[in-house]
């Protein structure tokens, strides 16, 4: 591997770090005298850290998205079924759409076992099943 394309990586695994280490205060602090800086401090990293390398992959190697590719609505405008619609209105529409059971089920798991079970839970939900289920349907939605 290149050096220079290692060193491009070196930010990411020190946030990778930062984010273990909060988690592991939050998982080894007993009591109810834990901070919640620390939670936000290990979502952000972890939320970042995914962003960069999981949703990449996913859009690179799964979706293989083209963004000079026209979607059905540019190539069969018909003014009725077919709209290009402003890609933030798309996105508003969708956001209002997949609205669902996921922000209950992460405060009632810690309500019943803890808050460190509800942020893993939250946070392996939203990095593995929710932000990629949400971002293929939404690009799917597109093509459709």
């Amino acid at each position: 591997m290149d050096t220079k394309k290692l060193f491009k990586h070196i930010p990411w695994v020190i946030l990778g770090i930062i984010g273990a280490f909060c988690l592991a205060v939050v998982a080894l602090r007993r009591g109810e005298h834990v901070s919640a800086l620390w939670i936000v401090v290990a979502s952000v990293s972890v939320y970042l850290v995914a962003y960069r390398y999981y949703s990449l992959y996913i859009a690179q190697k799964v979706m293989k998205l083209d963004p000079t590719r026209a979607t059905p609505a540019v190539i069969n405008n018909d003014g009725l079924n077919y709209v290009p619609t402003n890609r933030y209105v798309l996105f508003g529409h969708h956001f209002a759409a997949i609205a669902g059971a996921g922000p209950l089920v992460g405060p009632v798991l810690a309500a019943q076992m803890g808050y460190l079970p509800g942020t893993l839970w939250l946070l392996a939900g939203v990095v593995l099943a929710g932000a990629v289920q949400d971002f293929m349907v939404l690009f799917i939605s597109s093509r459709r």
